[in-house]
């Protein structure tokens, strides 16, 4: 899962997304409004945490620009009274979170989010593979997979992509973030570490200069 973290406070939208890197979402951090738009436009997001009070571009203008457009949108604020609430939720937001919060369920509701977003159905099947995507769990027969969570993130889009090549530049986007070397070899390394967990026969076949599918 893609998250955009939209945050001006920049000690605390490094917090959020350390947090959210840790419960293995890829994340990406912009602090004002105009940023965040910029980010939308380029990046295709599941989920954006995005703070009501932005500089530049106010945070109910970024919402009601990106509200209906795919990305789910838990907006944070200060002001959690029930007005600003129901305020927040006709601008188009689907979530709407009070600060201070408690991380947890921060990451619970991102992750609810990210389950409402149309990327199909939570427990896909391939053979005798299955992939639970809400309970981020994997098995091959009556064998649970050991899975890191890059790993999990990459076989859960092939796995998806149901026969269609899914391209390694796509893996670095969708699971890793803005960080991510697009030079490195870590797709690479990550898929030789999945085939070898997945057992044989092999599922994953490489498609030479277009990617990978199952």
């Amino acid at each position: 899962m893609r998250v955009l973290v939209a945050e001006d406070h920049v000690v605390l939208a490094g917090r959020i997304a350390e947090g959210l890197r840790d419960a293995g979402l890829a994340v990406d951090v912009v602090h004002d409004g105009s940023a965040a738009l910029n980010a939308a436009a380029i990046t295709t997001y599941d989920v954006i945490v995005l703070d009501r009070d932005l500089p530049v571009v106010h945070g109910d203008q970024v919402c009601r620009h990106l509200a209906g457009q795919g990305a789910r949108i838990l907006m944070l604020t200060a002001a959690a009274g029930i007005d600003e609430r129901v305020d927040g939720l006709e601008l188009g937001a689907d979530d709407y979170l009070g600060k201070p919060f408690a991380f947890a369920e921060l990451v619970a509701r991102v992750r609810a989010l990210g389950r409402r977003a149309p990327v199909g159905p939570p427990i896909l099947r391939r053979g005798d593979l299955v992939v639970d995507r809400a309970r981020h769990r994997a098995s091959r027969g009556t064998r649970p997979l050991s899975l890191t969570r890059k790993e999990f993130g990459v076989l859960e889009l092939i796995v998806a992509a149901d026969g269609q090549v899914v391209s390694a530049e796509e893996l670095l986007e969708r699971v890793w973030d803005a960080n991510a070397d697009p030079f490195s070899n870590v797709v690479s390394v990550t898929m030789t570490r999945l085939r070898r967990k997945l057992g044989e026969p092999p599922m994953i076949e490489t498609v030479v200069g277009a990617g990978y599918r199952i």
